[in-house]
C-alpha cells in the first residue's frame, strides 16, 4: 500500500532508464499509481514498451508534442482508458545539439523556436486538454527545470532560456488552475547524468563543481527527484502550488 494507491498519473518523456522521467514513473508506480506513458514516435515505442512492462503499465499511447492532433489524442486515449487523471507529470524538454555549445548570442531562430515548443508551450498545449480529466480531484501538474533558468550556466545557452520560461508557465498555470482545484509545481533538479545531459558541453566540469560546493557536497540521484515527485503528486504537498522546488543537495543557496 502507498499514499498514491488508487490515483492515476500520465508521465511524458520517459525515454530510457537514466532519464528522471524514468525515476518519477517508478516512484509514482512504487506508492501506487496506476501510470500511463507515451513514446514520440516509432523509433522510440519499443524502447518506452519495454520498459512500460518492466513497471506492469498496461497504457502506453503516441503522442509527439509538436503535433496537435497528437496530443488530442493522447487525452482521448487517457479518457477511455482512465476516465479521470490525478497527476500529469511534464518531463519533456529539447534542444538541438549545436545550440548546447558557445553562446547565448549565437542561438538561431529554428533553433530557439524549437525549444521553446518542445519544452515550455508542452507544458499549457497539454494542461489545457487535459483539465477536465482532472478537475475537482485534487490534481497535481509537475514539470521538471533546472538552476539554469535562473543563472548562467556556460553552453545551457537556449535551454536556459526555456527552462526560465517553463518556470514562469508554472506560475500562470498555477494562478490558472487553483480555482479549479488543480496544483502546478516544478522540482528543479541539481545535473545528473542523463543522455540528454551528455550533450552539454563540459557537463563532466559541472558535476565535479556541484559536488565540492553544494552544502551536502554530492551530487544529487535521479531517484531522489523521483521521490520529490511522487510526493507532489500526492496529497500530501496539497497546500502547494506555483512553487520551484529544489532538488540540487543545497547548491541553490550558494553564491559562490
Amino acid at each position: 500500500m502507498g499514499f498514491l494507491d488508487g490515483r492515476k498519473g500520465l508521465i511524458l518523456g520517459v525515454a530510457n532508464k537514466r532519464s528522471v522521467a524514468w525515476a518519477c514513473a517508478k516512484a509514482l508506480q512504487r506508492e501506487g499509481m496506476e501510470i500511463a506513458l507515451t513514446y514520440a514516435n516509432e523509433r522510440l515505442e519499443g524502447n518506452v514498451r519495454e520498459l512500460g512492462a518492466e513497471l506492469g503499465v498496461q497504457t502506453i499511447l503516441p503522442c509527439d508534442v509538436t503535433k496537435e492532433s497528437d496530443i488530442d489524442g493522447l487525452v482521448e486515449g487517457l479518457g477511455k482508458r482512465f476516465g479521470q487523471l490525478d497527476c500529469f507529470v511534464h518531463a519533456v524538454a529539447f534542444a538541438k545539439r549545436e545550440e548546447l555549445t558557445g553562446t547565448y548570442l549565437d542561438v538561431s531562430k529554428e533553433g530557439y523556436h524549437l525549444a521553446q515548443e518542445v519544452s515550455v508551450y508542452s507544458l499549457p498545449a497539454v494542461s489545457r486538454r487535459i483539465v477536465p480529466l482532472m478537475e475537482g480531484r485534487d490534481g497535481s501538474i509537475l514539470t521538471l527545470s533546472y538552476i539554469g533558468a535562473e543563472r548562467v550556466i556556460p553552453n545551457y545557452n537556449v535551454m536556459g532560456v526555456a527552462k526560465a520560461a517553463l518556470e514562469a508557465s508554472v506560475r500562470y498555470l498555477a494562478h490558472d488552475l487553483g480555482p479549479r482545484g488543480i496544483r502546478v509545481n516544478a522540482i528543479s533538479s541539481g545535473p545528473i547524468r542523463t543522455l540528454s545531459a551528455a550533450g552539454i558541453d563540459g557537463f563532466a566540469a559541472i558535476l565535479d563543481h556541484i559536488a565540492q560546493r553544494a552544502p551536502l557536497r554530492r551530487n544529487i540521484t535521479a531517484e531522489e527527484v523521483g521521490d520529490v515527485c511522487a510526493f507532489l503528486a500526492s496529497p500530501l504537498s496539497r497546500g502547494i502550488t506555483g512553487s520551484t522546488i529544489y532538488v540540487d543537495a543545497g547548491y541553490n543557496i550558494m553564491g559562490l
